[in-house]
């Protein structure tokens, strides 16, 4: 049996992908959702068009802090003083391999409790390193245990999977050919594709690079902890895109701990500049904001992927990031640095490429092997 574990909005979007294949195909599955995004799961699910899981824990409401993250892993931490219970409840007394994705707090979860069953552990997009322990944190630390505890570690690009050999990880790695974002990207940016109106108009800017954008808001999302609890980073970004709304459009997607972080002050003064506030949106009709926008500003490492794959200028508003996608390219990291800032600003258009949809499906990949796997381990269980 193959079970999936995650449990945040960015877990959900990049493994629908082989889910869809997995449902396709046939291959039964078995979806465990650890609880940490739980009052926003199931509008995940219905939007990207996932049944119901199998599993569910961690309760009702969300994790958006590290105080909350603590309190919640904590919690989801005794169940593994009891493997047969976990064994029995969590992944229903099915062995096999569990699926996780990332370095969220869900990913360190639920590769313990796999572990602590007894299964086998494949870590999607494994590999992704900045080097430095406490930034970002948990995330640094989370993929570094992750991956030594990995039997099958799925690469994204060849830096990932060279990373993993030097570190010489235990497991298996498979070097793919892209991030699965690419997939649920390409299905986003379908005619038709939940979130979005039934006949949409393609991005503009899909094929040409002279297409006008300026009527178009500029892009700008923030969550990460070092950049929400640090007073100066946050208050800096404030400040940009305050300036920034005086000439273009501006639409800032507020993550909850960024509402809570940014408090009633920041957001009259971002208002009153002409900034536009919306919550996060479907994921369908967020990538067509995206392909659209003359530029983005964000702190995501899905959405320097994305933005990579779409060509759009990105500053990012970070110190490191732990993704090489559009370095040098399209992606700027800022290192919170003015100049780079206000020289990104100034003329963000240079930045901008081609559109790099990769013809192979990463996803698929990942189907393959984990078909492989379970074929072979049913091939030695049989006398």
């Amino acid at each position: 049996m193959i079970h999936v574990f995650i449990g945040t909005q960015a877990e959900y979007i990049k493994m629908a992908p082989l889910l869809w294949r997995m449902e396709s195909a046939g291959l039964p599955y078995r979806l465990i959702d650890s609880g940490q995004h739980a009052d926003r799961s199931e509008s995940f699910r219905d939007e990207l068009g996932l049944r119901p899981p199998d599993f569910a824990m961690g309760g009702t409401g969300n994790v958006d802090s590290v105080p909350e993250a603590l309190w919640w892993a904590a919690g989801l931490g005794r169940k593994l003083a009891l493997p047969r219970r976990l064994d029995r409840t969590v992944f229903g007394g099915r062995p096999g391999i569990c699926v996780v994705h990332g370095d969220t707090p869900t990913t360190l979860i639920g590769a313990l409790m796999a572990k602590r069953a007894g299964l086998a552990l494949a870590h999607v997009e494994a590999g992704l390193r900045t080097h430095r322990w406490l930034h970002p944190f948990p995330e640094e630390i989370i993929r570094v245990v992750v991956d030594r505890l990995a039997d099958l570690l799925f690469a994204p690009d060849g830096a990932a999977a060279d990373e993993l050999r030097k570190r010489r990880v235990k497991g298996r790695i498979i070097t793919g050919s892209s991030n699965t974002v690419s997939d649920a990207l390409r299905a986003a940016l379908e005619p038709g594709a939940a979130g979005t109106p039934t006949s949409p108009d393609m991005p503009e800017g899909a094929h040409s690079h002279s297409s006008p954008r300026r009527s178009h808001p500029v892009v700008v999302t923030m969550h990460r902890v070092e950049n929400l609890h640090r007073r100066r980073r946050r208050q800096a970004l404030v400040d940009a895109i305050t300036r920034l709304a005086q000439t273009t459009p501006v639409r800032w997607y507020v993550h909850e701990p960024t509402r809570l972080a940014l408090r009633s002050t920041s957001q009259a003064g971002l208002e009153a500049s002409g900034v536009e506030l919306v919550p996060m949106v479907p994921y369908a009709e967020f990538v067509r904001a995206l392909a659209r926008a003359p530029f983005a500003i964000t702190d995501g490492g899905s959405i320097q992927e994305e933005c990579a794959l779409l060509g759009v200028p990105v500053l990012l508003w970070r110190d490191r990031t732990d993704r090489a996608d559009g370095l040098g390219e399209n992606a700027v990291l800022s290192r919170y640095d003015p100049g780079v800032v206000e020289a990104f600003l100034a003329d963000p258009e240079r930045f901008r490429r081609a559109r790099r949809l990769p013809q192979s499906s990463p996803s698929q990949e990942i189907l393959e092997v984990l078909s492989d796997w379970i074929n072979g381990r049913r091939r030695t269980e049989i006398p």
